[in-house]
């Protein structure tokens, strides 16, 4: 260990917190937490401690610490799993995927509304929210089944006592045909829009027998009262209420809201199920997707889980059923405890009832863990022989699972350009594509550009370490072909694959061979190549495009005596574009950019060439 790093060490205070490994290129590969931060960090540098291949691995990346105290331990529970959230560390386990569950929200309002809506905007506010939903036919079925039940309503007025008294808004269809009580011009009472808004969450908390009981009621009263009209709509809610109950099954006879947990891996990728049993019976079935680093440290994962989804949950139970002990089990029920305003256990049963649940839930994770893996070795399959294909093609030793394309792009020399893009098992990789500024090269020289982008990009690959690729294909003929070949050469790299797909004939060349590779139009990795090829084409043309637009536009005012770069780019920001320029009076550009009277009126008679 470096000097650095074991100061780094025996800096880090004893308290409870969080602690962040980072790399060389600062960035957080791993965040954890410990009751003594001290003790858990240097357990990680003690070579009595037994480490797995992935932490072994991890630790070699780490080059700096940082940490965060905090009050206690159940404290750091809940910042590290909203850092993981936000920071996604490498060697972190963390839900993939997760902001795109839908929620239900209802609105805090004088009459509410319900609304779907995604994790990404879900926000710790004055609105009350039921989810997520990963099964999205349950989620369809809910709202139908509420819309049928309550008469909920539909619009998307602000509805207040001022609205109500102007009559800014009337009713519309929904309140003729008896699907809303017409709120907005105040023909149903505050107090009770709020009861159906109470009866709506009970719905939503699996209550629907509480609900049913309450409409039951109604409808007696009203029955009694003569109103048959209104007994008759409750009657209607309650037939849509025993429809939904009966497609719920039954699964626990003591009536208690429980949420069971089971987690099946294999290797990083794993599959949480989450079913939600409320007032005993089962009402919903979750999938979640997971990036894990130890399929063994299934007490772990498990946790890191629990943390994640409710951090983001507004649905607490009043049990969680597991098939294994976690290590912070005291301080999770804690926290969920707290989050809940209420009392909740987290369970390991053996045996009984509980324990049937448990395992229906782990039958449950491993049949979506092996739809999961089949449909990824599918894929793979699929690629695998796109790949092979061109493999075959090229006469190659090893299969190009990871190609790399370069094309130029300038006019006349002008404003001269360069795109790489970067397939790997024949999908793109956008994040790794490159765009590059011609330097050293002046005038028409596409060989002489082609070789200055392919050095920069692979000196740069090899001073920083990064991957290398299996086949470089360059948009072009044979003197492309040559001037890569050549700075390849030059950095000790002549080893990699390189061809040239010239874009008249569709043919393959290789270094040194003046005759095109022999391969049938209609081979898969022909047509792979192809697709690499247009892409890097579109990529580097579009760059060029932009960058020649952008200079374009700049310069149309760079002529004008007392314009510098820094009072174009203000005239820009201000006006934002040429037909504001143009709309401009004088005065107006003599202001915001603090010129004289003639130079506004240059730029004015410029815009309007």
């Amino acid at each position: 260990m470096e000097d650095y790093l074991k100061d780094r060490v025996s800096s880090v205070p004893v308290s409870p917190g969080i602690y962040f490994f980072k790399n060389k290129k600062d960035q957080t590969i791993y965040i954890g937490k410990a009751k003594s931060l001290r003790k858990r960090v240097q357990s990680y540098f003690t070579s009595t401690n037994k480490k797995d291949a992935k932490t072994q691995v991890m630790v070699r990346h780490i080059v700096d610490i940082d940490w965060m105290v905090v009050r206690s331990e159940t404290e750091a529970l809940l910042t590290e799993a909203n850092l993981i959230k936000e920071h996604k560390p490498r060697y972190n386990v963390f839900l993939k995927d997760d902001k795109t569950f839908p929620y239900i929200k209802i609105t805090n309002e004088r009459y509410p509304r319900i609304e779907i809506m995604r994790m990404k905007n879900l926000k710790k506010d004055r609105h009350t929210y039921f989810g997520p939903y990963t099964d999205t036919y349950y989620l369809r079925e809910v709202l139908r089944s509420i819309h049928k039940i309550f008469p909920l309503r539909t619009c998307s007025f602000d509805i207040d006592d001022e609205s109500i008294k102007k009559k800014k808004h009337s009713v519309c269809l929904d309140y003729h045909i008896k699907r809303c009580e017409g709120p907005c011009e105040g023909l149903v009472s505050y107090k009770q829009y709020g009861d159906m808004i109470d009866s709506i969450k009970m719905f939503l908390k699996g209550r629907s027998g509480d609900v049913r009981f309450q409409i039951n009621s109604m409808m007696e009263s009203a029955s009694d009262e003569l109103r048959y009209e209104d007994a008759a709509r409750y009657r209607n809610q309650l037939s849509a209420i025993d429809n939904f109950m009966d497609r719920q099954k039954k699964v626990s006879h003591d009536f208690m809201d429980r949420d069971i947990i089971c987690l099946s891996s294999d290797g990083n990728a794993a599959v949480c199920i989450l079913i939600r049993i409320r007032n005993g019976h089962l009402i919903g079935r979750n999938r979640f997707y997971m990036n894990i680093t130890d399929e063994n440290d299934h007490s772990g994962n498990i946790q890191s889980f629990i943390l994640q989804h409710y951090s983001s949950s507004m649905d607490y139970p009043k049990e969680i059923l597991l098939e294994v002990d976690v290590e912070d089990k005291d301080n999770l029920e804690m926290w969920l405890s707290a989050n809940k305003k209420g009392n909740l256990k987290i369970l390991n049963p053996q045996r009984g009832e509980k324990h049937q649940l448990v395992e229906m839930c782990r039958k449950n994770a491993d049949l979506q863990l092996k739809e999961l893996l089949a449909k990824k070795i599918k894929r793979k399959e699929v690629v695998s022989k796109t790949i092979d294909s061109l493999q075959g093609d090229l006469d190659m030793q090893a299969p190009p699972r990871r190609i790399e394309a370069f094309d130029n792009s300038n006019i006349q020399g002008k404003h001269p350009v360069a795109g790489m893009v970067c397939f790997i098992d024949g999908k793109p990789r956008k994040g790794e594509y490159r765009r590059f500024n011609i330097k050293t090269v002046k005038g028409i020289d596409d060989f002489a550009m082609m070789h200055e982008v392919v050095s920069r990009k692979y000196k740069r690959a090899l001073d920083e370490g990064t991957s290398l690729p299996d086949l470089i294909l360059i948009d072009g003929g044979k003197g492309q072909l040559s001037a890569a070949k050549s700075a390849l050469d030059n950095l000790g790299l002549g080893y990699i694959p390189i061809i040239g797909l010239a874009k008249r004939l569709e043919e393959v060349f290789k270094p040194g061979l003046s005759d095109a590779q022999s391969i049938a139009k209609t081979s898969p990795g022909l047509f792979l190549l192809r697709k690499i090829r247009d892409e890097v084409h579109r990529y580097a043309i579009t760059f060029h495009r932009s960058k020649r637009a952008k200079d374009m536009t700049l310069s149309a005012f760079d002529g004008i005596k007392g314009m510098g770069k820094v009072r174009v780019k203000k005239l820009w920001s201000e006006f934002e574009s040429l037909d504001r320029i143009k709309k401009a009076s004088v005065q107006g550009i003599r202001e915001a950019l603090k010129v004289s009277e003639s130079i506004a009126k240059e730029v004015i008679k410029i815009s309007n060439r």
